[in-house]
């Protein structure tokens, strides 16, 4: 499956690149994607929501009022939940959020994500490109060649180039990545997946094992 490469101005270089067929043409698991999707949405999490329970409560141990004759429930404690600045019964506690997933399934997830977007015509191949100084004018310039400045992009990347990332930051609706941050999430979060070279080889170096 050849592709056209197309530079940072939105021409057509004249070159391709093979996409393979393993990484970018399979049958696309919408389990495995749900799966994975499920995960990192799960690892977003904090997991530190707390809330103090009656024996947590600072407040004073002094009987209220007497058992007897007052015609209501008897009351021995301030910091009972029944009351105004009471503990809450059955508050949420700190809880780890982590789910496992096999690689296997998560190699199959981003594999799936890379076919679908294929399938759909979302993806598109451009040459290595790179800013001498962070501005977002020259970033925005890029998406406007390609025609996606108005759609939510992810633009992946081979190496890590602070420029273009930085460039990047103040423009909403699209994101930059290097190959590794890569996750089905946000391939499919994106209305429109753009992949540099190297970063199409990168990529096919790992998820084609």
């Amino acid at each position: 499956m050849k592709v056209a490469v197309l530079d940072s101005k939105g021409k057509d270089t004249g070159r391709k690149v093979e996409l393979s067929k393993d990484v970018f043409g399979i049958e696309p698991n919408d389990h495995a994607i749900y799966l994975d999707v499920k995960q990192y949405l799960a690892h977003q999490r904090q997991g530190t929501h707390k809330a103090k329970e009656r024996a947590e409560i600072a407040g004073s141990t002094r009987k209220i009022k007497k058992q007897k004759g007052t015609g209501t429930a008897r009351a021995g404690s301030i910091k009972s939940p029944v009351f105004r600045g009471g503990g809450r019964i059955f508050g949420p506690r700190p809880k780890d959020y982590t789910q496992k997933l096999n690689k296997n399934v998560k190699r199959l997830a981003r594999k799936s994500a890379l076919s679908q977007k294929t399938l759909d015509k979302a993806l598109v191949v451009i040459e290595d490109f790179g800013f001498d100084t962070p501005k977002t004018k020259d970033f925005v310039g890029v998406l406007s060649a390609l025609g996606i400045e108005n759609k939510k992009s992810l633009i992946i990347l081979g190496d890590n180039d602070n420029n273009v990332y930085l460039s990047s930051r103040n423009f909403k609706g699209s994101e930059v990545v290097k190959n590794s941050e890569l996750s089905t999430y946000k391939i499919l979060n994106a209305k429109s997946l753009v992949l540099t070279e190297s970063a199409v080889e990168s990529i096919q170096a790992n998820l084609a094992k």
